[in-house]
């Protein structure tokens, strides 16, 4: 062999390791080791400060993240597009309002009609009762000299709101999984026929599977009477439009403002029984008296309008965007709409009422606001991180409303539900869906 048939096949040899050693580094990395969780309302050398130091609007602060695998090419992703844009998601909600599955007491004309009912999710065994909520004005926020007044909760302001029903308790995992862990879709692959309404509802978007459900749902997933949790509010909201599509009847989540007029129940005070934090046990799940771990719905005393829950066990997702001038732009007369509808996506959406790992009472008044961090996907090792799982904020849940008059035109329902392009987006670049 001459010396330039050598060095050639030197060369031969160098360029198949060095593949070799590419293809191996471009294995996904491992998931992050686990890390105990932030708990809400408290700061660590990663954590923005809950409140802005600065009278300006939050800004959400963007996650570094690395990628788990090639993009898809071009043609991949303009296919998955077209299937996906003929989604039922593109489909106005308030076509579902027609012809509504019946349910005794859920219909009413006027206020003085509204009677509590309760709905059954139709093809499994979930029910959960709607209260009647009758519309009225309330001073919402807190006065400067209440024990852990904040500065977003100022100024304290009127607000009027129509009626609603809003749930009893917070939303089950059990009532949840039916729609986010596809429990329902499934039991009915083997049907011979299926209802319209049926059709449309199982082929709606739903989530990805969670990245690890124990660490979400503080291992109480699939647990009868235990509240869903780790959920966005995207996945919450998408769920409340699934729930309107099986029912007829206009499912979505709270405003900021219907929240805490619910939650305070005609009160004044600091909490919906009064001043006295060493009530509060009675009442809430919270760091002393959980473990840190949400608890079965239900297993506390309710507030004067028969709510559960609502202060603690787990903080809950409203229709908002956090800013610290949030009620002085609330516009007169505007009934508590969102000032900033939420986006569904990224940080600074606000949840309410305090939760199981609070370990200050403050954190649980009728007027505290919380609102997502970068912090609360920490450990999630997606790219793009999940637009449906928070996989460090266990704490986080929800509860539905239905107001007595469902938007009329789809402008005004867009304050409301979630946005088909965040899903779209996400479909496109996520690998495991």
């Amino acid at each position: 062999m001459n010396r330039i048939s050598i060095v050639a096949l030197l060369a031969v040899l160098i360029i198949i390791a060095s593949g070799s050693e590419c293809r191996e580094s471009s294995k996904p990395l491992p998931p992050p080791l686990p890390t105990s969780p932030v708990p809400p309302g408290t700061t660590s050398p990663t954590t923005t400060p809950e409140t802005p130091t600065t009278e300006t609007s939050f800004v959400p602060v963007p996650v570094s993240v690395t990628a788990t695998a090639e993009p898809k090419t071009n043609q991949e992703i303009s296919t998955r597009k077209r299937e996906n844009l003929k989604n039922p998601f593109f489909k106005s909600s308030l076509e579902f309002l027609k012809e509504s599955v019946p349910v005794d007491d859920a219909n009413a004309q006027s206020e003085s009609e509204m009677k509590p009912y309760s709905e059954k999710i139709i093809g499994s065994d979930q029910i959960f009762k709607m209260i009647p909520i009758k519309g009225g004005k309330f001073l919402m926020g807190s006065p400067e000299n209440e024990t852990g007044h904040r500065d977003d909760e100022s100024p304290q302001h009127e607000v009027e709101l129509k009626p609603f029903w809003i749930a009893e308790h917070e939303t089950t995992w059990k009532e949840f999984e039916q729609f986010a862990l596809k429990i329902l879709r499934d039991s009915r692959k083997d049907k011979s026929s299926l209802t319209e309404r049926e059709r449309l509802a199982d082929a709606l978007a739903s989530p990805t599977p969670p990245y690890d459900i124990s660490s979400i749902s503080h291992d109480n997933a699939g647990k009868i009477g235990y509240p869903a949790s780790g959920m966005t509010v995207y996945a919450a909201q998408l769920y409340c439009r699934w729930l309107t599509m099986i029912t007829g009847r206009y499912y979505r989540l709270p405003t900021e403002a219907e929240w805490e007029y619910a939650c305070r129940a005609g009160s004044t005070t600091a909490y919906s029984f009064g001043d006295d934090e060493s009530k509060l046990g009675d009442y809430a799940w919270f760091f002393d008296n959980s473990d840190g771990s949400s608890k079965k719905i239900m297993t506390k005393k309710p507030n004067a309008w028969g709510l559960y829950d609502m202060h603690g066990n787990l903080s809950e997702w409203v229709l908002e965007q956090y800013d610290v001038k949030t009620y002085a732009n609330r516009k007169p007369n505007s009934y508590g709409i969102p000032v900033k509808p939420p986006k569904g996506e990224g940080f600074g959406q606000i949840a309410r009422g305090g939760n199981c790992e609070d370990d200050e009472a403050a954190n649980l008044r009728s007027a505290r606001r919380l609102y997502s961090e970068t912090t609360w996907k920490q450990q999630d090792p997606q790219f793009p991180q999940s637009i449906w799982w928070v996989t460090d904020a266990a704490y986080v849940g929800f509860r539905v409303v239905r107001p007595l008059e469902p938007p009329k035109t789809e402008e005004e329902a867009k304050q409301y539900e979630p946005s088909p392009s965040i899903w779209i987006d996400y479909s496109e670049l996520n690998q495991r869906d």
